[in-house]
């Protein structure tokens, strides 16, 4: 069996504890639950936690990104030439689009869904709808890519991962407030389908998840732009969202967080890490695939948190004056006057300020990514191959419920600065 069962609850993969909690957890509300293969604990549930309610939808399920997902498209392009050009071409590529948290696009982009949707007369939406016209086609930070990949048939693949940017995250926060989130609960914020509060939140989530793909759709069409080719197919998919669907019988709103979609024939695209093979697959008719309520993992899933990864961090005050080292000690307060203490320097900055060393050092992650012939922009060593589990182990774990149709081995990798901090990642 490709699963176990703990507590009632179907798990696939090996089972990490706190994120079984969570989903144990969530079941008391739900009609159905499971938990995918790339699973680890998140905020009230668990990255890779699928959970069906009847007539019930939950703001804190769906998460901060809401419509987080991937695309991937095939271009009609000479993979061997792009892969000699790799250099140039991933220059190109970290120049022209909008990495990094908080970005504006360098193009004026526009689209339909700004002036179509009748969610834009929420306030909420209303709101936040200028900053959305901003940022529509950025990348933001964290663990979101743009990536060149190469095929099985050697064939050039263009992937993306990433959602609905700020648009998404102040919505969810406000229904998340809305919905009566409460610090330190363990239990997700429900909002009944029926009710004024959920039909609202029911179409700002739509209104993102059109936004994050118009999103997509834009940075996918640049890149063949910029590369001067043509999109042959795609792929997309949200792995933050969540869909009205029958199961047994039922009408239920399924939940997946960081998990996509995977009903028979249906194809979706999964990321692996930087240094390690993505997917293209489709969901085949299974029993484990019923219990799994078609669906799969979204990437590999971290074993090591960010935090682990990078070593604790603090921002402290320091002095501008170049010829001065003061920096405020620890448990203090800004000087009250905002002059230097030690040179009387009239103006003082916060810097990061390196509290502990890291499990993973950047030359670990450049000798990973070199090692298998990738060209990187961008990134912290938080996203370094040594974060995330191996992408076809966890697939194995799903091998009763999806079929892999190709293998993409990755030649580029552009990503934001190892300094942006990203509020709006899944």
């Amino acid at each position: 069996m490709s699963y176990q069962l703990i507590d009632n609850v179907p798990v696939f993969g090996e089972p990490q504890q706190n994120a079984v909690d969570q989903i144990v957890n969530c079941q008391k509300d739900a009609e159905q639950v499971a938990l995918m293969a790339d699973h680890h604990l998140g905020y009230t549930v668990p990255i890779g936690g699928v959970i069906a309610y009847e007539g019930l939808i939950s703001p804190s399920g769906v998460g901060y990104d809401i419509a987080c997902g991937n695309k991937a498209v095939l271009l009609d392009a000479d993979a061997a030439e792009v892969q000699r050009e790799i250099k140039p071409i991933m220059d190109l590529i970290n120049q022209s689009l909008s990495f990094g948290v908080g970005r504006k696009n360098q193009e004026d982009v526009d689209h339909a869904l700004f002036y179509d949707d009748p969610a834009w007369q929420i306030d909420v939406a209303r709101e936040v709808k200028d900053k959305a016209r901003a940022q529509l086609g950025t990348v933001g930070s964290g663990n979101h890519y743009v990536d060149l990949f190469i095929d099985e048939q050697d064939r050039l693949w263009c992937g993306v991962h990433f959602g609905s940017r700020g648009l998404g995250h102040t919505l969810a926060s406000h229904f998340m407030a809305a919905g009566g989130a409460r610090r330190g609960s363990d239990d997700p914020v429900l909002l009944r389908d029926d009710e004024q509060l959920g039909q609202e939140y029911i179409a700002c989530m739509t209104l993102a998840g059109r936004y994050a793909y118009a999103g997509r759709d834009w940075v996918c069409n640049r890149v063949a732009e910029l590369l001067g080719t043509t999109i042959l197919e795609e792929v997309h998919n949200h792995h933050n969202f969540a869909w009205r669907e029958a199961h047994e019988g039922r009408e239920l709103w399924v939940v997946r967080k960081g998990a996509t979609p995977a009903f028979p024939g249906q194809r979706g695209f999964v990321g692996g890490s930087m240094g390690d093979i993505s997917v293209i697959l489709e969901g085949v008719d299974s029993e484990a695939s019923k219990v799994a309520l078609y669906s799969t993992v979204h990437g590999a899933g971290r074993v090591m948190s960010r935090t682990a990864a990078t070593g604790r961090k603090r921002k402290r005050w320091a002095c501008n004056n170049r010829d001065c080292d003061w920096l405020q000690p620890e448990g203090t307060h800004k000087p009250e006057n905002g002059r230097c203490p030690r040179c009387a320097h009239p103006t003082l900055s916060k810097r990061w300020v390196q509290l502990s060393e890291g499990a993973v050092s950047h030359a670990m992650m450049m000798d990973w990514v070199n090692g298998r012939g990738v060209e990187l922009r961008g990134a912290g060593v938080d996203e370094s191959p040594h974060c995330y589990k191996r992408l076809p182990e966890v697939l194995d774990y799903h091998s009763d419920t999806i079929r892999i149709l190709h293998t993409l081995t990755p030649i580029g990798v552009a990503m934001a600065a190892p300094t942006d901090f990203d509020p709006y990642k899944d």
